[in-house]
């Protein structure tokens, strides 16, 4: 399981992780199924750290759950597709291939912190 990681150093991950989401899409060829799947690439992926950056500046317990369940299902959607273009062979391969294992870590911190702060919550409600 990932370890725990400042937030600071979190957001930064996020922040490149973006930028290689774009100059990933960016690469694409000029296909309409690349067209398509890099528009929706694009969308998630990047937002995976706006979000996150956002559920650090929550206002409540329950705002930064309820972010860090958006960044959560935006870190999944971003899995999908790129597991779609590795399906598919679209774009470079490495590149893709870094881009889904990073994914695929990302979701699992940020699975993981959703799940630690909801047990908060519930621990907080029973004392």
């Amino acid at each position: 399981m990932a370890q725990a990681m400042d937030k600071h150093v979190l957001e930064e991950r996020t922040k490149q992780f973006a930028v290689r989401i774009v100059r990933f899409v960016a690469a694409l060829p000029s296909t309409p199924a690349a067209a398509v799947m890099g528009h929706q690439l694009l969308k998630c992926g990047t937002s995976i750290g706006a979000n996150y950056r956002e559920a650090n500046r929550a206002e409540s317990h329950d705002d930064f759950i309820h972010k860090i369940a958006i960044v959560e299902k935006e870190a999944s959607e971003t899995q999908y597709w790129l597991e779609l273009f590795d399906d598919v062979s679209l774009g470079n391969a490495d590149e893709r291939r870094w881009l889904l294992q990073e994914a695929t870590e990302l979701l699992a911190i940020f699975t993981a912190a959703g799940r630690t702060a909801k047990s908060r919550r519930v621990a907080e409600f029973r004392n």
